[in-house]
């Protein structure tokens, strides 16, 4: 694959996508061509506060990780975990969650 030249979407300037990053995208699976420039695209990502772009976990970025109360379905001590409870669905505090699931294999 030749190295393409392409229009930034954003600021209107050309880049040029090489053949490696064309080899990197296929090996992601990555179907669409980059829209933006380099320095675009690192823009969009700082602004939204992205280190990576994939919008992942903030504990990932250094940042806390919003927790949530709960009551540990198990124990029943007040616990808290990373995700919204759902009712009817049961919540485990790290200990019980850690321990053995009382003889079922999964």
């Amino acid at each position: 694959m030749p190295d393409k030249t392409l229009t930034c979407r954003d600021c209107g300037q050309t880049f040029v996508f090489t053949q490696s990053e064309q080899d990197f995208y296929a090996q992601k699976g990555f179907t669409n061509e980059p829209s933006r420039c380099p320095d675009c695209r690192a823009a969009r990502k700082a602004s939204r506060g992205d280190s990576y772009g994939g919008g992942g976990s903030s504990s990932r970025m250094g940042g806390r990780r919003e927790m949530f109360p709960a009551v540990c379905s198990r124990c029943g001590k007040q616990t808290e975990v990373p995700f919204q409870p759902t009712s009817g669905k049961p919540v485990y505090c790290s200990d019980c969650f850690r321990s053995p699931r009382g003889g079922s294999s999964y």
